[in-house]
């Protein structure tokens, strides 16, 4: 037996999410059928994060567990063969030690949130970016969520469905930047709650309208209280962009 680490890109519009499920399709089982239709083995696939339905990747970790021999080269041909027409694509693999882990061995994942800042609507991207008509004030927005980062009780900002044992986590980045109308949101952490970076990205935007001040966030934070979320950004915009390890 064979571990592979595998990076996938994907769109995630036509998924229910990462995690197979029995109401939808989803990433994972779009790859395990793939192996199932090319290598004939059923396997299971874990991978550095569980993306919710919409969200995209442009480089999850995952790893699985070939019976047949057969080289990293020829595995990769194999699966982006198999998972077509589905927009999943397998950008790199190659063989690793059994004791990696593509969760348990993952020390930091990392996201961003694009904002698209105009009135018109969105052509190309739509299901892409989230798209907001008033003008935002990203630097009020950088400013506001240096208060989130940090070790904090992210109550607030954790879905009712989060299964997470804890709502603490440890923030290690969360910037914002403009570049003419996109508006870029990274957010560096070694693990997040179930919606975590969508509802900080909804408050952020309020503060880029005006409509909250850093204030008003620090208050919504303290309060450790998910009636205290101002707003909970769409998947749309959000993609996981790398894992360590």
């Amino acid at each position: 037996m064979t571990r592979f680490r595998l990076t996938v890109e994907y769109d995630g519009r036509p998924f229910m999410g990462w995690q197979r499920q029995s109401n939808g399709p989803s990433v994972q089982a779009t790859i395990e059928r793939a192996i199932r239709t090319t290598m004939r083995e059923d396997v299971a696939v874990h991978a550095a994060g569980r993306t919710d339905a919409g969200v995209h990747a442009r480089a999850m970790v995952a790893h699985v567990d070939i019976d047949r021999s057969i080289s990293a080269e020829r595995l990769i041909g194999a699966l982006n063969a198999g998972v077509r027409p589905d927009p999943v694509s397998v950008i790199e693999c190659r063989q690793v030690d059994p004791q990696f882990h593509a969760r348990f061995s993952c020390v930091a994942r990392h996201y961003e949130y694009v904002i698209v800042n105009r009135r018109a609507p969105l052509a190309i991207e739509r299901g892409l970016a989230w798209r907001v008509g008033p003008q935002l004030d990203a630097a009020a927005m950088h400013d506001a969520a240096q208060i989130l980062v940090g070790h904090h009780d992210f109550t607030t900002f954790r879905s009712a469905h989060c299964q997470a044992d804890s709502p603490v986590r440890t923030l290690d980045r969360l910037d914002v930047a403009r570049v003419g109308e996109r508006i870029s949101i990274q957010a560096s952490a070694r693990s997040f709650l179930h919606h975590q970076v969508r509802s900080m990205t909804g408050c952020l935007a309020m503060v880029g309208e005006g409509k909250w001040s850093a204030t008003d966030l620090a208050d919504a934070l303290a309060a450790k209280d998910r009636a205290a979320l101002g707003f909970n950004a769409p998947p749309d915009g959000l993609y996981f962009v790398r894992a360590d390890y």
